[in-house]
């Protein structure tokens, strides 16, 4: 890796980082201090994060309700009592559902047959499920560095820049849903903030990339679009994609 070199914008940024794979997920995170060396850091507790082996991630499930509500995310899920409470009011566990995203295309190369794929909760498309899931994700960051970092939370809740990896084949579709996902689950508040969210593939991703190539630079001082991000080898993404 090279040496990372001081961020050189001129205020305080955060970067959130979402690895949201098909079966586990995480978040790293770095704060941009002008003038300072960037660190890289993973959000490493989550609500009950007892039930799963990894500190770092959380199983890609969500639980709703009748009325798509959603009632348990992540780590949750996997509790015995949320299990219980499913079964007795019928919730719908959602498994793999970052694959109804995908391309039209077969995906028996990953494995998983098109039979196997559970469907979507009745009046929920697969946008409005990654919503749900990034809003989670936002959630439990906000609150792991209001816990690790006093009295930082409100000089960046206002300068933050999402950044979000995606599969290699994921085009122009796919890319755009995610950016839907991202103003419908409040991350940012109109187009006009789309130049807070970053896209990579998961062959450019990871937040080390990120800090190492780019966010060390000006890039991150003004509005950027995701195209403007270099493309470099291969780098296998953290979560199952």
């Amino acid at each position: 890796m090279l040496p990372r070199t001081p961020y050189k914008g001129e205020t305080r940024k955060l970067v959130l980082a979402f690895d949201v794979g098909t079966t586990f997920s995480g978040i790293s995170y770095s704060i941009l201090d002008p003038g300072e060396v960037p660190v890289i850091r993973g959000v490493s507790r989550y609500p009950a994060q007892e039930q799963v082996g990894s500190d770092s991630k959380i199983p890609s499930i969500i639980y709703y309700d009748l009325q798509g509500v959603v009632r348990a995310v992540g780590a949750e899920a996997l509790q015995e009592r949320i299990i219980e409470r499913a079964k007795d009011d019928g919730w719908v566990k959602l498994e793999w559902w970052k694959l109804h995203l995908r391309a039209e295309h077969p995906v028996a190369s990953s494995h998983i047959w098109e039979d196997d794929i559970p469907p979507l909760p009745r009046g929920k498309s697969a946008v409005q499920v990654l919503a749900d899931f990034m809003r989670y994700l936002f959630q439990c960051a906000r609150t792991y560095i209001q816990e690790s970092h006093l009295n930082l939370w409100r000089s960046v809740e206002n300068s933050i820049e999402f950044v979000f990896t995606h599969p290699n084949g994921w085009e122009g579709p796919q890319q755009q849903q995610i950016r839907q996902a991202a103003e419908l689950a409040g991350l940012i508040s109109s187009n006009e903030e789309q130049s807070h969210v970053h896209l990579l593939t998961e062959g450019e991703a990871s937040l080390h990339f990120c800090v190492t190539n780019i966010i060390t630079s000006r890039a991150f001082s003004s509005p950027m679009a995701a195209l403007d991000f270099p493309v470099e080898g291969e780098v296998q993404s953290g979560s199952r994609g």
